[in-house]
């Protein structure tokens, strides 16, 4: 039997809940972790009509992006849409999760959802995240080196980017002297003793601080390891907002522009001018992105995709850039499918995993 706690912790590996921003609510916002899943709606938005539909169907959770409460209730009388959305989860026994900007932020999420769709190569994250990376320096006697270094790459450390099991190790002679209350592994008490060690330094995400220094103590052969552990001002390779990638080939425009049409499935692009030269550089950011815009320029995109722009921000385009507006909803669409994907990858035919069938897009087009 799978339990909510079991998909939200999963989920949660995926994208943390600390990489969610400060004006945030992503999290189990409806229901107990403890409840066993009948099944699971995946949405855009948790609304009055998608939790009709997860009834219908038998799904007692909904996983959306968007969070339906941003801010606190204070009374649930039914007078606004969040209140009755709300109050039905509670009365249906619908639990109720969103993983909004957390998702946003990694770099198997939504904007590479949208590169992935539209064609776009060799990405990177536009704009990373600083002081989000710790580094951990340990010493370990030297026969028991690879032990702990293998305990902490799998709890998390020493990946970054494509790559795992990073390290640097420099070996060197510990000393130290026990009490007569010590219990050394190894050593007199009273003595100044003397080990061949090795120190193992490593880099991990904040978030994993905890466990990384858990499995440490645990496989460390030391009564009371030493160790120091540092904040990083480093950029984030794989955490941070928008991205940033390249066509195979070159396009016009127009033809570009005919694309994205396609192959994002949407009625309308608002852009500005079009430059005279082809797109090879692209930038994005699923969402409200505008404020992404001097970080695509800077790093040499050709068009920025994004959506929510404000009339007089397309000025700052200025004949540098064009920018793309397709809408928020339109942006975010198929990330219905990339949650989908996650879920089938850990808990396959085990849970019964259906996309939601109602468009939950606010906005109408005539």
């Amino acid at each position: 039997m799978i339990k909510i706690k079991d998909l939200t912790h999963y989920l949660e590996s995926i994208a943390p809940a600390s990489l969610q921003e400060s004006y945030d609510n992503s999290g189990l916002l409806v229901g107990n972790p403890n409840t066993v899943i009948t099944g699971v709606m995946i949405a855009l938005d948790s609304t009055e009509a998608v939790l009709d539909e997860a009834i219908a169907k038998g799904c007692n959770i909904v996983v959306a992006h968007h969070p339906i409460v941003f801010f606190g209730l204070k009374r649930f009388n039914g007078k606004g849409y969040v209140e009755r959305t709300v109050m039905k989860a509670i009365k249906h026994d619908i639990a109720l999760y969103a993983i909004h900007t957390n998702l946003d932020n990694i770099k198997a999420g939504v904007n590479q959802m949208i590169c992935r769709k539209i064609g776009i190569q060799h990405t990177r994250i536009l704009s990373p995240k600083k002081n989000l990376l710790k580094q951990l320096t340990v010493f370990v006697p030297q026969a028991q080196k690879t032990v702990v270094f293998e305990a902490m790459s799998q709890a998390g450390a020493g990946q970054l980017g494509d790559y795992s099991h990073w390290s640097f190790q420099t070996e060197g002679t510990g000393t130290f002297m026990p009490t007569d209350t010590a219990n050394p592994t190894t050593g007199t008490a009273n003595e100044l003793n003397q080990v061949a060690e090795t120190r193992i330094e490593v880099i991990f995400p904040d978030h994993l601080t905890h466990k990384v220094i858990s499995v440490m103590q645990k496989a460390h052969p030391y009564e009371t390891p030493a160790y120091f552990l540092q904040s990083l001002e480093n950029d984030h390779p794989d955490i941070g907002s928008g991205m940033i990638g390249e066509l195979e080939t070159p396009m016009e425009a127009i033809a570009f522009l005919t694309q994205l049409k396609n192959s994002m499935d949407i009625g309308v692009i608002r852009h500005t001018n079009l430059l005279d030269k082809p797109i090879k550089r692209v930038a994005v950011c699923g969402g409200a992105g505008g404020f992404l815009l001097r970080k695509a320029i800077a790093q040499g995109a050709d068009i920025f995709i994004t959506a929510d722009y404000k009339y007089h921000e397309f000025f700052d385009a200025d004949h540098r850039i064009i920018i793309a507006d397709i809408g928020h909803y339109e942006s975010e669409q198929y990330t219905k499918e990339l949650l989908q994907e996650f879920l089938k990858k850990k808990f396959g035919d085990e849970l019964k995993l259906l996309l939601c069938d109602v468009n939950t897009n606010p906005v109408s087009y005539f």
